[in-house]
Order: C-alpha cells, then sequence, then structure tokens
C-alpha cells in the first residue's frame, strides 16, 4: 500500500460530454495548489473522480489543506492504495488500514463498496459482507451498524483498489477558468472580498480595482487591501489589483456636487473606471459586495443608479445576504480579522450627514453636468496613472 488521496466532485458529472474539460481544468489547479506543498504528487483523472498519488515524505495536513481551498473539490479522502486486489490482499490491506487509522477500534462500522471493475469477481455487496466479516474476527471490539455507524470504511475497486474512511470537506463550486474573468471592486470592507471569493467559487477568475485617495486614505489603507488580495487569491488563483488614484475625482465631485448625492455619484464614477479596466482586460463583468439596504448606497433606488452608468453585467453574489452572513463567510475563509482593522478607504472620508437613499437618475445625471468641463480629463488620467499590483 502506499499513501494516495480521492478528491471527489459533484457538479462537474452531470456536464455530459464536456465533462473532461471540466475535469482537466480540476486537474490543473489541484497541481497548482500542491506545488505549494514539499513532496512528489501526480495527479490522475479517472471516472468520477480525481486520485493524487504522494511520493516520498510529505505533510498530509497541508496537502489537505491547500487541496480544500481548489474550487470544485468537495471531498478529501486520505487514501490506501491496494496494488493486487485479489481478495486476500484486499483482507489484509483493510485490517492493516484500520490498525493504522485508529489506535483502539472499538466503534461501530459498516463497509461501502464501489466497483467500477465490473470484471472484479465479487460484487459490492459481497465485499461490503465478507469484508465486514473479516474486520470483525480481526477486531472483536468492533460491532456493525448499518443504519448510523460511527465510521464508514470505504472501498473503491477500480485498477487498483482504494481504501479509505474520513473525508475532509472542500471548497465546492466550479473549477477555476470554466466561467471566464470578471473584476472585482476592492475595498478594505467586509463585504467585497467575500463577493469575489463567491464568484470565483463559480469557476471565474478575477482580477480587482481598489480606488485609493491619498493623502485621505494611508498607505496603510492601500496596504490592507493588498493584504485581503492576497488572502482571497489562496482560492481565486493569481490577481491583478489595480490601483486607481481617485484624489481629484472625489474632491470635483466634493466641490461641485450636491452633497447628499455625494456617494451615489462617487460611485457611478468608480464603475465607470472599474468598467473601462474590465473591457481592457477582457472581463465580462463587474463584482460588488453590494446588499440591498445595507447602506444608503445599496437601497433598490441607488443600486438602479449605479447600474445606469454600466454596460457590463455588475454581478453582486451577497445581494440578499444578511450583514451576519457576510461575516461567517469572511471568518470561513480568513479576510475578517483584516477587514476589520482600522484603516479607512476612499468611500468613508467624504460621507454626506444626510445621504438621499432614493436618488432620482435624472437629478444624478443634472448633477454630474457640473462635472463636464474637466471630469473626462481627470477619468483619463487616473486611468493612466494606474498602479497594477500582481498578486500571487
Amino acid at each position: 500500500m502506499h499513501q494516495a488521496f480521492l478528491l471527489k466532485y459533484a457538479e462537474i458529472g452531470i456536464k455530459g460530454k464536456n465533462r473532461f474539460k471540466f475535469e482537466n481544468a480540476l486537474c490543473e489547479q489541484i497541481r497548482r495548489k500542491l506545488a505549494n506543498v514539499e513532496g512528489d504528487f501526480t495527479v490522475i483523472r479517472q471516472q468520477g473522480r480525481i486520485f493524487v498519488e504522494a511520493q516520498g515524505e510529505f505533510d498530509s495536513e497541508e496537502a489537505v489543506q491547500e487541496m480544500g481551498m481548489v474550487f470544485g473539490v468537495t471531498g478529501i479522502s486520505p487514501v490506501e492504495v491496494v496494488e493486487e486486489k485479489d481478495w486476500d490482499h484486499l483482507a489484509q490491506a483493510a485490517a492493516d488500514f484500520v490498525a493504522k487509522q485508529y489506535d483502539s477500534p472499538d466503534f461501530s462500522f459498516k463497509v461501502k463498496c464501489r466497483r467500477s471493475d465490473k470484471h472484479y469477481p465479487m460484487t459490492s455487496p459481497e465485499v461490503c459482507m465478507e469484508l465486514g466479516g473479516y474486520l470483525l474476527e480481526r477486531f472483536p471490539s468492533l460491532t456493525v451498524d448499518v443504519h448510523d455507524p460511527d465510521v464508514v470504511i470505504w472501498v473503491e475497486v477500480r485498477e487498483k483498489a482504494y481504501l479509505y474512511s474520513k473525508v475532509f470537506p472542500g471548497a465546492g463550486g466550479m473549477p477555476l477558468g470554466t466561467n471566464g474573468k470578471a473584476m472585482l471592486l476592492l475595498s478594505g470592507g467586509i463585504d467585497s472580498p467575500v463577493a469575489g471569493y463567491m464568484i470565483a467559487k463559480r469557476g471565474v477568475y478575477i482580477d480587482a480595482v481598489y480606488f485609493h485617495a491619498p493623502p485621505y486614505t494611508s498607505e496603510r489603507a492601500k496596504q490592507k487591501v493588498v493584504d485581503l488580495a492576497k488572502l482571497i487569491s489562496r482560492y481565486t488563483g493569481p490577481i491583478h489589483l489595480h490601483v486607481v488614484d481617485f484624489t481629484e475625482i472625489q474632491l470635483a465631485i466634493y466641490e461641485q456636487c450636491p452633497h447628499e448625492e455625494l456617494t451615489i455619484i462617487m460611485r457611478r464614477y468608480m464603475m465607470r473606471i472599474a468598467e473601462t479596466l474590465a473591457e481592457r482586460n477582457h472581463c465580462l463583468g463587474l463584482i460588488t459586495g453590494e446588499s440591498i439596504g445595507q447602506v444608503a448606497s445599496q437601497t433598490m433606488h441607488s443600486l438602479a443608479a449605479t447600474n445606469d452608468v454600466c454596460r457590463l453585467p455588475v454581478y453582486r453574489p451577497l445581494i440578499g445576504f444578511d450583514k451576519q452572513e457576510i461575516v461567517d463567510i469572511a471568518e470561513k475563509i480568513g479576510t475578517f480579522e483584516t477587514s476589520i482593522q482600522p484603516y479607512e478607504d476612499c468611500c468613508t472620508i467624504f460621507v454626506a450627514k444626510h445621504p438621499v437613499t432614493k436618488p432620482e437618475i435624472k437629478q444624478i445625471r443634472k448633477s454630474e453636468q457640473n462635472l463636464a468641463e474637466k471630469i473626462e480629463e481627470m477619468v483619463q488620467t487616473a486611468l493612466d496613472r494606474i498602479e497594477v499590483i500582481a498578486i500571487s
């Protein structure tokens, strides 16, 4: 026997004739993540399963952790590989497996078998019955419970046989690279990193844009966003973070537009710039962390006013979530503690005391005419001076 991992997937299994494309993308992402683990790994695609065989010494816990961040993987099981799968070798391997995995095997169990090799002389029910009986003989303290066992011992009979009993959860979703690319408006808050994670989970590569307003926002605020990009890149893969100097535009809006409309108009110019960057980078849409009613700029009226300037679709995966649901995901993916660091982004500097919650699009457009003289030049200057930070 030697060490390997069996990786399960869900949605990919219903992809019909295109399934191999999704499986290949999944294998590619698994290889990418395992490159972070010291060891020699071989990723093998078989019908309905992905196997990762490991040679030499490696950190099993670290390998499981890295593979658990691969979108498309729903479960990870350390398996023992049985090269000779005749009954005698299989039974002995199962006994050795139980002795190795459990110091004191005094639990209830059942055996489940999946027999992909239809030429194997025993049927799946026969393997379950015979192997269960053999383990009871070898370990008298075991008991059988076919309804609610403490442990399920799985046997998969393919070209080789595989034994496992533990399943660690994977990230789920679809493999990266199977659904194009989108541009994330990334701030230093809790919501936008979660939004990027959730869209990436559907197989979408992401780039990101951050609106920086020096000297009103510090370099530490910018570094906080870089740190957040690094954290979500563990799931999303490499990210190009576009840092836009938004100060001149923000000041012009502050000086020339009604203060109750500041947030909406600033948001509209952010969306315009983000869309230009998205089109430059072959993105198929924008991603935001907005949730209906969470703040004044996220009412239904405000979202409509924001959408008014966009040609590309705007994806808002958190739109129906309440704050605690978003926080729970942020904690799960490890971004929460960074997001709550007290460094303000540019959205929070010029906040009106009484922001409009039901903006009228015609009125907002009229107010934006106050900027007509120089705003296009400012936007172009901001686009020309963008700093791109490669996050990997």
